[in-house]
């Protein structure tokens, strides 16, 4: 089930791109926007490239737009986002600009109006640290790094 209402976000298009789409859902259930490319690059095997989308906004107090990989990019040609989810943060007013890097093969291209990512608005809570000489103990305590459990093929 969706929000009710709609979070608005200011969103400003950068000289030259009154041709783009602005972000947009693809479906009714769809949790990410589109958003595409700017301009036209092509990614060699193992490059990245941060690459314009021709927009800066104004995400408001409280939230974050989250920058996700397009799933189909990532199983067909190995390109994806390598700081998934990248975080835009409510006081950035620059352009937004998507870290691309290329996993695959083969040099990528992108071309400008090509959808390259997803953007999902999410609300944010900030922490506040409070410091003390223990903590409680759990069942875990200081297991990580698989000590829950792995892939059958893995010792425990």
């Amino acid at each position: 089930m969706h929000s009710p209402d709609p979070v608005p976000v200011l969103v400003k298009r950068l000289p030259g791109n009154d041709d783009l789409p602005l972000p947009a859902y693809a479906t009714a259930g769809a949790a990410g926007m589109d958003v595409v490319s700017a301009e036209d690059v092509e990614i060699a095997p193992g490059a990245r490239h941060a690459v314009a989308t021709g927009l800066a906004m104004a995400i408001p107090a409280g939230f974050e737009i989250q920058v996700r990989p397009r799933s189909g990019l990532a199983l067909k040609h190995g390109v994806t986002v390598p700081n998934t989810p990248g975080t835009i943060d409510s006081d950035y007013r620059g352009e937004l600009k998507v870290i691309m890097i290329n996993l695959g093969a083969e040099p990528f291209s992108i071309r400008r109006g090509d959808r390259v990512a997803q953007l999902v608005l999410a609300p944010v809570t900030q922490a506040s640290w409070l410091e003390v000489e223990e903590l409680d103990e759990t069942a875990r305590g200081a297991g990580g790094f698989g000590s829950t459990g792995g892939l059958a093929a893995l010792p425990g």
